[in-house]
């Protein structure tokens, strides 16, 4: 590199860095968040799972609810485990829909999970509440939308709620504050390779 060239580059650098202090400097709301991680692609639990990781290491208290899976031995729950004064893990499901085959079943379960859900949403000691795969069991109108979003606009202030899972209803993509769609391009699972430890759980 020339010492033309590092000096055109500084010069880009430091344009740059006034057009993006600018927009820094009207980013002054700080709030609790709704988190919506959706889409057919891997990744939205293990994303918000690293939320939670992040939000420990700021000494928060985490809730954290399964809509689907049960009593798995995950390597989260491992690594939760070791901060029982900041998480409380609640794995309430019993499996995906078609393995279980009853219905009323699938929406006891979901009950049960959303109650325990609400409860530590609307606590203003826990500053965020992860719902995994919540999104399968709306879709499913296992649990009523309606006290979801009501839930959701009578949240503290500061707290931080997660929704997981494939299928987000389009209210809950409307009221969310962050919303990603996972795309699948490419998946092992096709290749014939099984869930893994370390990966999957």
């Amino acid at each position: 590199m020339t010492p033309q060239d590092d000096n055109r580059h500084n010069e880009k650098m430091k344009k740059k860095k006034a057009v993006r202090d600018k927009i820094m400097s009207g980013k002054t709301v700080e709030k609790g968040l709704v988190i919506v991680h959706t889409g057919k692609g891997k990744g939205k639990s293990t994303a918000a799972m690293g939320m939670v990781c992040r939000a420990i290491g700021n000494d928060m208290q985490v809730g954290i609810i399964q809509f689907i899976k049960g009593a798995w031995a995950t390597g989260e729950k491992q690594v939760f485990d070791a901060f029982p004064h900041l998480v409380t893990m609640k794995a309430m499901g019993e499996g995906f829909t078609w393995e279980t085959q009853d219905k009323a079943r699938d929406i006891a379960a979901a009950g049960k999970a959303w109650a325990e859900a609400k409860a530590m949403i609307l606590d203003p000691e826990i500053r965020m509440v992860l719902c995994d795969e919540i999104n399968v069991a709306l879709r499913y109108d296992y649990i009523p939308l309606a006290d979801v979003l009501e839930t959701l606009a009578a949240k503290p202030e500061d707290t931080h709620v997660i929704l997981t899972g494939r299928n987000a209803v389009e209210a809950l993509i409307e009221v969310a504050d962050l919303v990603t769609e996972m795309t699948l391009i490419k998946h092992p699972f096709r290749s014939g390779v099984k869930a893994q430890a370390g990966i999957e759980f």
